[in-house]
């Protein structure tokens, strides 16, 4: 790979990560319940949990957190869909590490 598409590589990653902040930004502003009050919402349906990932997302045209969590005492992991506007849990789905690596 030549330096010149290695840096042309750098840039178009560095301008996806751009818009998708500003994406996360714009969702951020919408949403009535702050990530810590979500996360801490979450947890109570992963008992002993560790969140492994998080993100603000639209789906089904309803603004959720969407929570990766993972137990000590499984392989899988629980995904737990807060609502970002009532705090309410809408979706709680366990995914099989085979499930979760189709995802990726």
């Amino acid at each position: 790979m030549s330096i010149r598409t290695m840096w042309l590589s750098v840039l178009l990653a560095g301008l996806l990560l751009g818009c998708a902040s500003d994406k996360q930004a714009k969702l951020a502003g919408e949403a009535r319940i702050s990530k810590p009050e979500a996360e801490k919402i979450a947890l109570t349906k992963a008992p002993n949990g560790t969140i492994k990932e998080g993100e603000l997302e639209k789906e089904k045209g309803r603004l959720i957190w969407s929570f990766d969590i993972a137990t000590p005492d499984s392989k899988n992991i629980t995904e737990v869909h807060v609502d970002a506007q009532t705090g309410q849990v809408v979706a709680v789905e366990q995914e099989t590490p085979e499930r979760e690596r189709k995802e990726k």
